[in-house]
């Protein structure tokens, strides 16, 4: 099987579903899975133990609200260095989530998942803005009628963002190590309700290794 079959078979189960794809999605295998955005190599054959991040971003068909989600898996078994780092990235997505607060900066979040990542050993945006390993983007975005939205949660001079009760955003710690043939990223949707309540949008198993049958 292919990273080109793969997404054949996701465009054919949205379309059933009524959604649609307008941007595609990602499901990248090793070293492209290193690379935050890269989309994959469709005639990529999956492998046991070689990382797979897929992130899927779907909307209504014809228009509507997009969700967004990601996971990272590996078939049979994860090698040493993947399993730690995405244990490293389950703790800070688990940190930020208990965090969450109505009013808090939403670049407070950016820099919490900087720090955990710094303390664990990994490179970070936050000393080196220019590394293209370690932790390498923002922990997340808005989402509605783009799947880009306000709020950001970029820690930069003039983001004057903060959680508020109506807010749906993403939450997606990732670290990334094209050079050693893997990435890791954890996406899941929240809402913040009217109580000021955070409800995830996004119930599906965060287990990394994927059994197979022979």
């Amino acid at each position: 099987m292919t990273v080109g079959h793969v997404k054949a078979f996701v465009r054919r189960e949205l379309a059933e579903r009524g959604l649609e794809e307008p941007s595609g999605n990602i499901f990248s295998i090793g070293a492209d899975a290193g690379v935050p955005h890269n989309a994959g190599n469709p005639a990529d054959v999956l492998e046991l133990g070689k990382p797979i991040i897929f992130d899927i971003f779907p909307r209504t068909l014809g228009g509507g609200y997009f969700h967004d989600m990601t996971r990272t898996w590996c078939l049979g078994h994860a090698p040493d260095e993947v399993q730690a780092a995405y244990e490293d990235v389950k703790a800070s997505f688990d940190l930020v989530v208990a965090a969450l607060r109505v009013g808090r900066p939403t670049a407070e979040y950016q820099t919490l998942t900087c720090e955990y990542f710094e303390s664990r050993g990994h490179p970070t945006i936050l000393s080196d803005p220019r590394t293209d390993s370690g932790y390498t983007h923002s922990l997340g975005h808005g989402l509605g009628l783009e799947v880009h939205e306000a709020p950001s949660f970029a820690n930069r001079p003039g983001n004057t963002d903060a959680l508020q009760p109506g807010y749906v955003f993403t939450i997606e710690p990732g670290l990334y190590y094209p050079e050693q043939g893997f990435g890791v990223r954890i996406e899941d949707t929240y809402y913040c309700d009217q109580h000021g309540q955070f409800c995830s949008l996004t119930p599906f198993s965060q287990d990394l290794v994927l059994q197979v049958r022979s």
